[in-house]
């Protein structure tokens, strides 16, 4: 029986993640599996992989041939490097020690550079963030300023109704109390008069 080692998809349309099986090539691909030794989550950044390392490493030194998706998962977490190695352990290339010392040499780089990439990607959100607060500060700033404005207008209306309610008040005062003197001038003109014409009969009398 040929066995493989195969991503088995799962989720939603546009949000997929996989559980890496091995299966018998002959089975259908999201089939029947042997075993499930770990899962595959694209959707994250850096991409997420749980796996069974000594479950995958047994697998792949029986036989078990990955696919070529399989494969870059099994190689991104060392199955593959450990493999190898080992195998070179059997020819005599190295000891087990000198193997387990290249093997966590490589394992520490790997995880300075995915430390690299979260890194990175947390200094991209930060940026982003820190944009979208300029963009909507802004925005803010515009809406103030406009507001404000709007607020002046309002200000400037009222403070020139309230003007010309006063002017038109003190307009009218002027004009009643211009009618007030005009009516007070009118009145002693004929208070004159009346006391000409008195006097002017008043004064032949007397003559006599």
């Amino acid at each position: 029986m040929a066995t493989r080692i195969r991503l088995q998809r799962h989720g939603r349309k546009g949000y997929a993640f996989y559980q890496v099986v091995v299966s018998d090539s002959r089975a259908p691909r999201d089939g029947k599996f042997i075993e499930r030794i770990g899962s595959y989550n694209p959707n994250t950044n850096p991409a997420t992989i749980d796996l069974n390392f000594e479950r995958a490493l047994h697998w792949l030194q029986v036989g078990a041939l990955p696919t070529d998706t399989a494969r870059m998962v099994l190689s991104r977490e060392g199955v593959c490097l450990k493999k190898h190695l080992l195998e070179g352990v059997k020819k005599g290339a190295f000891d087990e020690a000198a193997a387990e010392t290249k093997f966590q040499e490589w394992l520490q780089k790997k995880k300075m550079a995915l430390q690299d990439i979260k890194n990175k990607e947390r200094e991209a959100a930060k940026a982003t963030s820190k944009k979208l607060f300029e963009a909507e500060n802004e925005i803010n700033i515009a809406k103030a300023t406009e507001l404000a404005k709007k607020k002046a207008q309002i200000a400037f209306s009222a403070a020139k109704k309230v003007a010309e309610e006063e002017a038109a008040v003190a307009a009218a005062e002027a004009a009643e109390a211009a009618e007030i003197a005009e009516a007070v001038e009118i009145t002693e003109a004929v208070e004159i008069t009346e006391a000409v014409e008195i006097s002017a009969e008043v004064s032949p009398a007397e003559e006599e």
